[in-house]
């Protein structure tokens, strides 16, 4: 039985340079959560366990019926309130923005042929083998993107700034304005990679 691999049936999204660039990304679905709070917080922590596991209970209900999957790299949305902290500019809100003060949606991509049911099943599962607490917190979600400045980082968490700023230059020398949430995809796996060797997709939306 062949397995897809999301990373190679959608290789230029999970694709970036080292060197600002513009974009066009397709519409995909998800699997994802809400929460606020530091990424080091036992709470992110939770919120990402309970999507992992929703993640995998679709993963095995699509391999027992024939259309198994490899679970995606794990992605994420990022915002705060603007005008609580006066509308900084993506590199300075890094920090400005208390990493409390941070709201996020975590995602995980879903091959097609996956549906809303098959989340409503998983969650069932999870709840009823009691692997984490919280499925319910898991919703579908669709993004449609489009047009977005990206640039590969690599190197720990603390150092994006210097990323997002080439990418705020490159915006400014194309006349190009935000048009939605941060977004990063976690190509290492951030708890067994050294910091200096992580490599993480950051994303725009202009237009």
């Amino acid at each position: 039985m062949a397995k897809t691999d999301l990373t190679k049936t959608y290789k230029s999204y999970y694709t970036a340079k080292a060197r600002a660039e513009l974009v066009n990304v397709e519409p995909a679905h998800f699997l994802s959560v809400r929460g606020k709070g530091d990424p080091s917080s036992a709470g992110y922590a939770s919120t990402l366990q309970v999507l992992y596991a929703v993640a995998y209970a679709v993963k095995f209900a699509c391999k027992a019926r024939g259309c198994d999957f490899t679970v995606a790299k794990l992605e994420g949305l990022w915002w705060f309130d603007r005008e609580r902290f006066g509308n900084p500019s993506a590199d300075q809100a890094p920090r400005l923005v208390p990493r409390s003060e941070w709201e996020y949606r975590m995602l995980i991509r879903m091959p097609d042929g996956v549906t809303k049911k098959d989340l409503k099943e998983a969650q069932q599962q999870v709840l009823l083998k009691k692997k984490a607490e919280g499925a319910e917190r898991v919703e579908w979600f669709d993004m449609k993107e489009g047009a977005c400045v990206q640039i590969l980082h690599v190197g720990p968490f603390d150092t994006e700034p210097e990323s997002i700023q080439k990418m705020v230059m490159f915006m400014e020398a194309e006349g190009l304005k935000q048009n939605g949430y941060h977004h990063e995809i976690y190509l290492s796996d951030f708890r067994k990679t050294p910091p200096e060797k992580l490599k993480t997709i950051l994303r725009e939306p202009v237009k």
